[in-house]
């Protein structure tokens, strides 16, 4: 079964987007693993702080059909997708790696080059997936982000509250 790794990300409403997100994950794939959540500057305009973290899943989906659905799990979440690329965000999921596949597939480039260029990528998944290989380099997650300018980006690790305003905990 194929390994999926994600990066999700919201600046507007975050720990709601965030935690529904996982939530809802987890309903659909019960071997979603989480990284920490981190907090950081938004990179590419100015705006708000974003909450960023990384999941890993198993799924028999084609990847097809998990851009499919992680599209409507943003738009679910009230993504504007009329917005410009650099703009805040309610919730952006992006396919970091689907197995070992490298190249362009389903319209989306894997690895995703975001791995190697931004710290609110690459730290959650070194925490996550330390000794996992980069699919297209080799190296190991963790020794990328030991070897990453750790000063070109500021984030930090937050104690997020995975449980709802209900009482719900969907960590």
């Amino acid at each position: 079964m194929p390994q999926v790794v994600l990066s999700l990300g919201s600046n507007i409403d975050p720990a709601f987007n965030i935690r529904t997100a996982v939530a809802s994950l987890r309903s659909r794939y019960s071997n979603l693993q989480t990284s920490p959540v981190y907090e950081s500057e938004a990179v590419g305009f100015e705006g708000d702080n974003f909450l960023n973290l990384v999941v890993a899943l198993q799924t028999d989906d084609r990847l097809e059909a998990l851009v499919a659905e992680l599209k409507q799990l943003e738009d679910r979440h009230g993504r504007d997708r009329s917005a410009p690329r650099f703009s805040g965000r309610t919730l952006d999921i992006d396919i970091l790696c689907y197995d070992d596949l490298q190249g362009i597939h389903a319209g989306i480039e894997l690895p995703r080059p975001e791995i190697s260029e931004h710290a609110f990528v690459l730290q959650p998944l070194a925490d996550l997936l330390p000794d996992n290989r980069h699919p297209s380099c080799k190296v190991p997650y963790a020794q990328m982000w030991h070897e990453f300018d750790k000063a070109a980006q500021h984030l930090w690790r937050i104690d997020f509250d995975w449980v709802e305003a209900n009482g719900q905990d969907v960590a």
